[in-house]
């Protein structure tokens, strides 16, 4: 602790994201990132022109992001919000609805909840997920604090079906629920619809996975208006110019390429089953997953085992300390010739033989 620094974050426990290795080639499987480039739409309009205009500031109302995201989703441009990635959404919404309400959430779920928590001095309740990890609405009808969710889960994958967020949202109109779809386009159900019945109810979503834009930090927020002024009054405080230009302009352009986003989607979910196939295969367990991961442990071996053996083979996956998934590993759905060589390698590693 430098001797300037505030009191109340000394016992802070900062999120740790994960691993950007520099010191050899991997196969890179850990921190759910798309193994296909963006949109050639994309590519094409960052042209020399538009790098040009780098020494311009950005549009701080990023008019042209959140016109194509309120197109996409069939709703009005003043019920969306862009940000340098759904972090700093997040960010926004623990900082902007969390002052005299404190924050409930999974015990297993996205590591940086409970980091906002401490860094804005907010009460945490933790909510354990079910013998299955599944998240259980009923067990959060008797909150009052307001609650967040990933949907698919962060961390196991497992996703809720638009009945039960419906069910969390109108189990108590006088608290926010916040779901967080970083993962929903790999087959589960958006809950943006149900923004526009509900003026409780915040749906965050990010352009790092499914729209292959992880560094260009492009996510938003779709809501009622009252919810996104919110947002804004915030966002305006902070960082008036937020999203960057080329950050701009890559995010409303992946939007609008329906074609690639779709073509890509679909691949990832028939490589994910070719994931799954292998793993088990293998004698892993697997949970359910409707995202672009797999949580998966081995009997024979731990996951902080199966994480080191297979980084010095040259493949990173990602080993979570969390208590109840200290057993897993989580692996990011990658091309199908990744995932064969995954496969290849945990072969030799179990068994001492190759698949």
């Amino acid at each position: 602790m430098g001797r300037f620094l505030d009191e109340s974050l000394a016992g802070i426990l900062p999120y740790t994201p994960g691993e950007q290795p520099q010191d050899m080639q991997y196969i890179k499987l850990n921190t759910n990132e798309s193994p296909y480039p963006p949109s050639q739409s994309v590519i094409d309009a960052i042209s020399c022109d538009e790098v040009q205009k780098l020494r311009l500031y950005s549009d701080p109302s990023t008019k042209l992001l959140d016109q194509a995201i309120a197109d996409y989703y069939r709703v009005d441009i003043s019920n969306v919000i862009s940000g340098n990635g759904s972090d700093e959404i997040l960010a926004f919404v623990f900082k902007a609805f969390c002052g005299k309400k404190g924050m409930a959430c999974p015990d297993v779920t996205y590591g940086f909840y409970p980091v906002f928590c401490q860094l804005f001095g907010i009460k945490y309740i933790s909510v354990p997920l079910d013998d299955n990890f599944c998240i259980n609405v009923d067990d959060y009808k008797d909150i009052q604090d307001n609650v967040i969710i990933a949907n698919p889960n962060a961390q196991t994958g497992i996703c809720l079906g638009l009945d039960e967020i419906e069910k969390l949202v109108c189990q108590n109109k006088n608290r926010l629920v916040v779901v967080d779809e970083a993962y929903v386009d790999f087959g589960a159900q958006t809950a943006v619809p149900l923004t526009q019945k509900y003026d409780n109810l915040i749906v965050v979503q990010t352009m790092s996975k499914s729209r292959q834009l992880a560094g260009a930090r492009v996510g938003f927020a779709v809501a009622c208006e009252s919810l996104i002024n919110d947002l804004k009054t915030i966002k305006f405080s902070f960082n008036p110019y937020n999203v960057n230009r080329l950050s701009t302009i890559a995010g409303a352009m992946a939007i609008k390429d329906h074609d690639y986003f779709d073509e890509c989607c679909d691949k990832i979910k028939l490589s994910r089953k070719y994931l799954v196939d292998c793993l088990e295969k293998l004698g892993f367990l697997v949970l359910p997953s409707k995202a672009n991961f797999v949580l998966a442990k081995h009997e024979k071996m731990s996951g902080q085992e199966v994480y080191a053996k297979l980084k010095q083979k040259g493949i990173l996956v990602r080993h979570l300390g969390d208590e109840r998934i200290k057993d897993f590993v989580r692996i990011t759905v990658g091309t199908n010739e990744q995932i064969k060589q995954l496969a290849y390698t945990l072969s030799g590693i179990l068994f001492g033989e190759k698949i």
